[in-house]
């Protein structure tokens, strides 16, 4: 059965119990708000169109126009599943726009049993809706599989999930827009990243390990997912002020004298100041970074002589990162340290240099990120 896509919204009469349909709406709405994970965005539609017409389950297809695809995630764990767009409920859905209904998928020389091949599941009966940005475009599509307690799925059962399906184009644009604005942010301060160690002689693989080294000790800290991951992808800019620095000081191979060591210090608020007038949350938090990642802990850091908590989580986590990874690499002015030698000196700045918790964590777990220092070697 296929019919012209239309959203009817539910009233009470029809369905008796709109409060609780409401508050499940309003449930999910408030985690998604705060998702940044497009794979996670999408289970999370999944589990609310499956609460809401009582299927075994529910699955959010995205439509790729380029490559002629859809594709989606099964469940938590589950790699991504792609197929044509042409093919089976959901690409016929896609296509024409129309809301789908069958009561028996084996029945249907429509369906493709790949998925159910690839997964090892069984699909009885189907309702799949299309939904559509803000632009009117299909963007996607709901398919909801084996209706609990029935044969199929009903009327009431297209009205919810057309309601579900309008909420899902919305939040789905709005969320791919700001990704895609995120995403470029963070291809930049990479990229400014990798310019300012150039400067230093330094690899660009420096600040993807501090990055990857930072997001590792924010993890094992208990800092939420997505601040673990702004940390990330701020962190790289721990450094940026360096182009400020005279070449006479950053390439010097002796020690620096007392006023070229001054000078080097103003690198942390020329990081700051390039970001701090932002509103935007990332590039507010490289410019925290970039200010705080040479403080310590017990006071005599730089630029503001800050101590223990004074200084942000992020610039007391950055600042391990960027010291680990700074011992165990060549610089002009120093040969590479031996992991010992560089375990030796974080251990005795416990409390001093570092946060002794998070310095803890880090001698705790070193084995994870001598892995990851690995994985990104210099001579790649």
């Amino acid at each position: 059965m296929e019919k012209s896509l239309a959203l009817t919204t539910p009233d009470s009469s029809e369905f008796p119990q709109s409060d609780l349909l409401l508050s499940t709406i309003f449930e999910y709405m408030g985690k998604m708000s705060t998702e940044t994970d497009i794979a996670k965005m999408l289970l999370l539609l999944a589990d609310l169109g499956t609460k809401l017409v009582q299927a075994d389950r529910c699955t959010v297809w995205l439509h790729e126009s380029i490559s002629q695809t859809v594709w989606t995630v099964a469940g938590h764990g589950v790699e991504r599943i792609t197929i044509s767009d042409t093919s089976g409920f959901v690409g016929r859905s896609v296509q024409t726009g129309t809301v789908i209904n069958v009561e028996d998928a084996y029945l249907d020389e429509r369906f493709n049993t790949a998925v159910d091949q690839e997964t090892g599941y069984h699909t009885r009966s189907i309702l799949c809706i299309p939904f559509t940005n803000q632009e009117g475009k299909i963007i996607g599509a709901f398919q909801a599989i084996n209706k609990l307690g029935d044969s199929h799925f009903t009327k009431k059962d297209e009205t919810l999930l057309s309601f579900a399906s309008t909420y899902a184009g919305k939040s789905l644009d709005t969320f791919m827009l700001h990704n895609e604005l995120l995403e470029t942010q963070k291809e930049i301060i990479e990229t400014m990243g990798e310019i300012g160690e150039s400067r230093s002689q330094e690899t660009g693989n420096h600040v993807k390990r501090v990055a990857i080294y930072s997001y590792k000790l924010a993890q094992l800290a208990g800092i939420s997912e997505p601040q673990s991951l702004l940390l990330r992808y701020a962190s790289p800019m721990h450094d940026i002020g360096k182009v400020a620095t005279p070449d006479s000081i950053l390439l010097k191979p002796g020690k620096l004298t007392p006023e070229e060591f001054e000078e080097m210090k103003l690198h942390t608020v020329v990081g700051y100041n390039v970001f701090r007038k932002s509103e935007r949350e990332l590039l507010k938090t490289a410019a925290i970074i970039a200010y705080e990642h040479h403080e310590r802990w017990e006071g005599g850091g730089y630029p503001r002589g800050l101590e223990r908590e004074q200084i942000h989580i992020f610039g007391r986590i950055t600042a391990i990162a960027d010291v680990f990874d700074a011992l165990g690499s060549d610089r002009v002015y120093k040969k590479a340290w031996p992991l010992k030698k560089i375990v030796s000196y974080m251990s005795e700045q416990r409390g001093k240099q570092f946060d002794p918790t998070l310095i803890d964590l880090f001698l705790d777990h070193l084995d994870e990120f001598v892995a990851i220092r690995d994985s990104y070697t210099d001579r790649m």
